[in-house]
């Protein structure tokens, strides 16, 4: 989960690369039909969670994130920060992973530093986000323990922009959910 992204006016074309919010409303378009996102979507609604029409939207960022997830209003796609559909795809799966998170768990507190960090540990790991070509198109040379070092990475990122969790805080947290976070998998039978 990401803090709500700051909306900028318009929707003209973006800014400094990306796209146009109409570009990513067609790519998030794109998205809902690829299997992951069925899926993702499919076990949402059998948790009891209807996500409608406007659950996922295209909006233009001030900072330098893909999208984020806030309880109450969806999913926000950056769309100056996305150029190609497999980006888009990627946020919506794991911004997903985080919704699908709120739903199951209906007293997660996003305020709650172990609560995130738990997310975001399922999201960069069942997302896809910390796949190996990924990394190396990062330019992350690891070739061994690269997925976990990805996920720790990008869990510290996203909790340490919460303004509930310093730094430090982010880091105990991430520590102390680890091994129960990684490897509850569920809706999946395992990570991809």
């Amino acid at each position: 989960m990401a803090k709500e992204p700051t909306p900028e006016p318009g929707s003209g074309p973006a800014s400094y690369g990306g796209k146009s919010i109409e570009e990513c409303q067609s790519m998030i378009q794109r998205s809902l039909q690829t299997p992951m996102v069925k899926f993702l979507r499919e076990h949402m609604e059998k948790s009891g969670c209807v996500l409608g029409d406007k659950f996922i939207k295209a909006v233009r960022c001030n900072k330098k994130i893909g999208g984020g997830y806030t309880r109450g209003h969806g999913i926000m796609i950056c769309s100056n920060h996305m150029n190609i559909q497999d980006e888009v795809n990627q946020v919506v799966i794991h911004e997903l992973i985080h919704a699908y998170d709120d739903c199951r768990a209906r007293n997660l507190d996003w305020a709650n530093c172990a609560h995130h960090a738990c997310s975001e540990i399922r999201a960069g790991h069942l997302s896809g986000d910390c796949h190996l070509m990924r990394e190396l198109l990062r330019g992350y040379m690891k070739l061994r323990g690269h997925e976990q070092d990805c996920v720790r990475r990008r869990v510290m990122k996203s909790v340490i922009m919460n303004p509930y969790c310093s730094e430090a805080a982010a880091k105990d947290a991430m520590e102390a959910v680890w091994d129960v976070c990684y490897n509850d998998t569920q809706p999946f039978d395992r990570a991809l």
